[in-house]
């Protein structure tokens, strides 16, 4: 679990700086707070799902057919 929260503070950093760099070369301001709002939460949906499809141990069940 630990792996996967650094994951998602590096996600939410690489989002911040992103944001910041729309912000400042003003596209933000031609796209407007919905589809910005819309773009981040999508963005942060994807990060949570390769975070959580990344955690975890991946082991192989054997099945004895006697």
């Amino acid at each position: 679990m630990k792996w996967v929260r650094m994951y998602l503070i590096g996600y939410v950093i690489l989002i911040a700086g992103v944001l910041l760099a729309m912000w400042k070369t003003g596209v933000l301001q031609r796209i407007g707070a919905a589809w910005t709002g819309i773009g981040l939460l999508i963005a942060i949906g994807f990060g949570v799902m390769i975070a959580v499809s990344g955690s975890g141990s991946k082991e192989s069940i054997e099945v004895d057919h006697t």
